[in-house]
């Protein structure tokens, strides 16, 4: 069973994943890691001509180590990087495979991201998009990072936001938007307990749909 769960930055995906591939059983895999990892790995270069050359190799050479290290990879300019060198055709390319193969594991996988449903495994068994309002998402990055003693300006998080949601829904070689068949969950008004159990009701509701079709 392959379950895509996508959406915006701190809408929750991540979370919902995590506790949807426990549940289940499933590996799980937060490709958004990708991109901050690619990210990262050139931001010496942002803003200069060799940047995107440097984003490329550096996705081209990617290994699962370099997805360890959560505090430097989840903090909000990482963030910025990620959606910098996630236009990049070439590096959405280098990226194509390592999300594939992993969604392809016998037993399956949970993968969240932003062109999960769209892009990687647009035959996954069931496509989750999850949605909040941006206050609601800033509010949850800025406690997230303040949990981890980091000082946050909500004005400015609150931006990155959403110059982050522009820049992904108008990138030319993305899939941010919700597939036709996937089910849309908001979870702006809701608990993670509450919007996990809304999350496999709708898991259990399509597989049970597809077993008996």
């Amino acid at each position: 069973m392959i379950i895509a769960v996508d959406g915006p930055a701190a809408s929750g995906k991540g979370t919902l994943a995590t506790g949807l591939a426990r549940h289940y059983g499933l590996p799980h895999l937060d490709t958004g890691l990708l991109y901050r990892a690619v990210g990262l790995a050139a931001a010496e270069t942002v803003d200069r001509p060799e940047f995107e050359a440097a984003a490329i190799a550096a996705a081209q050479a990617l290994d699962a180590t370099q997805l360890t290290d959560l505090d430097a990879l989840t903090a909000a300019e990482t963030g910025v990087l990620a959606s910098k060198v996630a236009v990049i055709a070439q590096v959405r390319t280098a990226l194509f495979d390592f999300q594939r193969d992993f969604a392809l594991q016998p037993r399956g996988a949970v993968l969240d991201g932003r062109d999960i449903g769209t892009k990687i495994c647009p035959d996954a068994d069931v496509k989750l998009f999850i949605q909040a309002d941006s206050k609601a998402r800033m509010e949850r990055r800025a406690r997230q990072l303040e949990a981890r003693g980091v000082a946050v300006d909500r004005y400015a998080l609150f931006h990155q936001i959403e110059e982050r949601d522009a820049r992904d829904m108008l990138n030319p070689n993305g899939g941010f938007y919700k597939a036709r068949d996937a089910h849309l969950l908001d979870t702006t008004q809701m608990s993670i307990e509450a919007a996990l159990r809304a999350a496999i009701e709708i898991v259990d509701r399509v597989m049970a749909l597809k077993a008996g079709g």
